[in-house]
């Protein structure tokens, strides 16, 4: 009679290690979606605008290379002109990557994984 309530215990037991074991890792898969998800709809917004500031900046650069080239009288003056400001913001850019992109990208995806 003990023994059959002592069996009848350890399946119970069994039955719910299982069950508990099934609910964790359904919670986990959902927190890994949530984060999964969040990263996703970032990076997705992050490229439209980024894609966005291309066609303005490429459009601008255009018309500042045309302008220069009216003000110099060479087309070929203008159009060099503009790619060297843009090779001394990328020189610029390349000094302190570490302070403007790095920094801010690791807070934001630190804040997504971890505050949540």
């Amino acid at each position: 009679m003990a023994f059959d309530d002592l069996k009848e215990h350890s399946e119970n037991i069994q039955e719910q290690a299982k069950d508990y074991i099934y609910k964790n890792l359904s919670y986990y898969k959902l927190v890994a979606f949530k984060m999964a998800m969040k990263s996703t709809t970032m990076v997705f917004k992050f490229t439209l605008i980024l894609l966005c500031f291309c066609m303005v900046l490429l459009f601008c650069s255009i018309g500042l290379a045309f302008a220069i080239s009216s003000y110099l009288g060479s087309y070929t003056l203008g159009f060099l002109t503009v790619g060297f400001i843009y090779l001394l913001c990328t020189g610029l850019l390349f000094l302190v990557k570490d302070k403007i992109v790095e920094g801010p990208i690791l807070e934001k995806f630190s804040e997504i994984f971890f505050n949540d």
